[in-house]
């Protein structure tokens, strides 16, 4: 999981270089600099999803079944299933700000435990939103398809390749409505403080938190939907 995004950082960054600068005159980027938040919250999103798959795979062997009949609320049940997968995500995501010197980015303990919440709140919700995806499937190719249709465009207009502000408009209102933009846009003012953000810190984790919920809920919901069997 740590592997592809770091090809990805090292050879777009590079790939870019100094052809692609963000910010103002007086203080610009190096592409590698920008692009550093997306990559980590690629981790994320990777680490997230397919930790789900695993939904898929304990119900062909039986163990879902199980764990369903189980005396336990069934909000327990995804809660547990969505903290693990987040557990995971969230600490490869916090691997990755090894790399951060790199990036020109020298985090001070406030910004790791700051930079911490941002990426725990944001494998959350992607985990949650993942569980919602799995939970009524029984093909891990059709699980892959979901991924590559919505998912992966779901990264690519969250601002970690390009800028809003150089946007075409209906790309930018599609940016604005896409809750990891405001996690990628968290991450860049938290490690670089010195740019001017695209939205306020505050803002940004609390839309981070309202998408959190909102996908737990979706995952509870899906998680206790009741299927009808057709009459014999």
């Amino acid at each position: 999981m740590l592997a592809s995004p770091l090809v990805f950082w090292v050879v777009i960054g590079s790939g870019f270089g100094t052809s692609f600068r963000s910010g103002t005159s007086q203080n610009q980027q190096h592409y590698m600099d920008y692009f550093y938040p997306g990559a980590l919250i690629m981790i994320v999103l990777f680490t997230s999803i397919f930790t789900m798959m695993s939904v898929i795979e304990d119900r062909k062997e039986g163990f879902l079944l199980s764990v369903m009949v189980a005396p336990v609320p069934r909000s327990a049940i995804v809660l547990g299933k969505v903290l693990g997968g987040t557990t995971l995500s969230a600490i490869q995501g916090m691997i990755f700000l090894i790399f951060a010197p790199f990036a020109g980015v020298h985090v001070s303990a406030e910004q790791v435990v700051l930079v911490a919440i941002v990426v725990f709140l944001v494998s959350f919700a992607l985990t949650a939103l993942g569980f919602a995806i799995a939970w009524p499937m029984d093909s891990t190719q059709a699980f892959h398809g979901i991924i590559n249709l919505f998912l992966i465009p779901l990264w690519l207009l969250s601002g970690a390749l390009f800028p809003m502000t150089g946007a075409s408009g209906w790309i930018r209102a599609l940016m604005y409505i896409n809750p990891l933009t405001y996690g990628v846009e968290a991450l860049r003012t938290l490690l670089y403080p010195a740019m001017q953000a695209t939205f306020p810190l505050p803002s940004a984790m609390a839309t981070l938190l309202l998408f959190s919920l909102a996908m737990f809920g979706l995952a509870f919901l899906m998680a206790n939907r009741r299927t009808r069997r057709p009459a014999a």
